[in-house]
């Protein structure tokens, strides 16, 4: 059952461990199967040796439906973000540069303009232990209006409408707080105001940024 999307999750845990934003068993990612079912990553599991068949099927309940294994210790989390944002995929690392600035930072102010692919400012939810009610709430309320967040001394969370797009804003979240620390290194970082990031969205909007288009302008298949 699932075998696509299972082998989804799967191939995006390989990739990720790949990049080095995960490590070991640290990390978990989900994706939407069908109303009410997910695709889950193990509890326990290497990510970058996971096969399709380790990955495990659960209910909205967090109930395995189908699948050897038990999900990961952040399921409650994963299932969160799905009703209360209608996701399509989840994604959480312990990725280096996301995790540093989530021990030491209460956000991430908007100093790229392609942060906005995020929602902006990245926040920082408190930090509660690992797999709890009290973590899933906090950064649940940490994604509000945006599809990435931090997760104090702990690590990042990002979700997208599938998982190709919650992998890239798992990746650009990275890259991001990078540049973040790199230039608190070098001075001190100039953020994008109000008007300035609102000057790019309305460009976005009107060039069609991020899309492939053709010569004549049409978008390309």
């Amino acid at each position: 059952m699932f075998e696509a999307e299972r082998a989804a999750v799967a191939a995006a845990s390989r990739r990720l461990a790949a990049e080095g934003l995960v490590a070991g068993t640290a990390g978990n990612l989900s994706a939407r199967c069908a109303e009410g079912l997910y695709a889950v990553t193990p509890t326990g599991a290497l990510l970058a040796t996971l096969e399709a068949e380790q990955v495990c099927v659960v209910d909205i309940a967090a109930r395995v439906v189908h699948g050897g294994l038990q999900p990961t210790s952040e399921v409650e989390l994963h299932l969160g973000i799905y009703q209360r944002y209608q996701a399509g995929a989840v994604v959480h690392t312990h990725a280096p540069m996301s995790t540093t600035l989530a021990c030491s930072v209460d956000e991430v102010p908007c100093v790229h303009y392609q942060m906005l692919s995020l929602g902006g400012a990245i926040r920082v939810a408190p930090y509660h232990t690992f797999g709890t009610p009290e973590l899933a709430q906090a950064v649940l309320d940490a994604l509000d209006g945006r599809t990435a967040a931090l997760m104090g001394n702990h690590g990042a969370v990002s979700y997208g409408k599938d998982l190709d797009a919650a992998v890239e804003a798992t990746l650009l979240l990275e890259w991001a707080c990078g540049v973040y620390w790199r230039a608190r290194l070098t001075g001190t970082p100039r953020i994008l105001s109000d008007e300035q990031q609102q000057a790019v969205i309305l460009a976005a909007i009107e060039r069609r940024y991020g899309a492939v288009r053709a010569v004549d302008g049409t978008e390309a298949e």
